[in-house]
């Protein structure tokens, strides 16, 4: 049985599934390979919250409130040997910071004891992470600096990287082939505009602050 909810977060509706054993996917909806499951496209859904899930609805509060969480919710990360390395390194990344496709080869060439890593092969694994934010694949960039592709969208990996790096936007090589929308919204003078937005499912209520200043948004219940 794979359990699975919804989360507004303020980038977009975003779908949870966990089965028994861990988290096994969190989609932005309309991402790439959004609610892909490989092998188990005959597992029967249920539209409910288990303890994993739970625990993912309050690390995902928590991370979109502009704070690092402290703990991780357990995983059940479903892919190859390859893409499950991979995913494990991404895990290893401070919160914060980031990595380049090359560097996660190097680290697999010289555990493996190899002379060379495709990074390409990595940014396949990358791509294909089926656990947006927690297992954070928007922290890895390009070996230049710049930002490359991201299953989520790119407007998504910029907003993600500067909840934790304020400003990193500028620090981007290609700065100026940033999607306008995206920068509005870094740059806006107002209070910052990203909301964290909770649906509490027994009340049925929204609970929505400013990332930035932690203000309550007098429109929300």
């Amino acid at each position: 049985m794979i359990y699975r909810t919804y989360y507004l977060s303020p980038l977009g509706r975003m779908l949870l599934a966990a089965d028994d054993m861990g988290l096994a996917g969190v989609w932005f909806e309309g991402q790439k390979y959004f609610g892909e499951f490989p092998g188990h496209m005959d597992f029967s859904f249920e539209e409910n919250e288990n303890h994993i899930l739970k625990d993912a609805l309050r690390w995902l509060d928590i991370y979109f409130s502009g704070q690092k969480p402290d703990f991780l919710p357990k995983l059940h990360l479903i892919g190859t040997d390859f893409q499950r390395e991979v995913w494990d390194i991404l895990l290893e990344i401070p919160y914060g910071q980031t990595v380049t496709y090359g560097e996660i080869a190097r680290k697999i060439a010289d555990k493996r004891g190899l002379k060379t890593m495709s990074a390409q092969a990595v940014g396949g694994a990358v791509g294909h992470n089926r656990v947006s934010v927690i297992v954070p694949c928007h922290r890895v960039i390009g070996s230049d600096g710049s930002l490359t592709g991201y299953a989520g969208g790119i407007e998504r990996k910029i907003r993600l990287l500067d909840i934790e790096q304020p400003d990193f936007i500028r620090t981007i090589p290609n700065f100026n082939q940033i999607p306008l929308s995206a920068l509005l919204v870094i740059s806006s003078d107002n209070c910052h505009p990203f909301s964290s937005v909770f649906i509490c499912q027994k009340q049925n209520r929204q609970k929505r602050n400013c990332l930035r200043c932690k203000k309550r948004d007098p429109d929300s219940i």
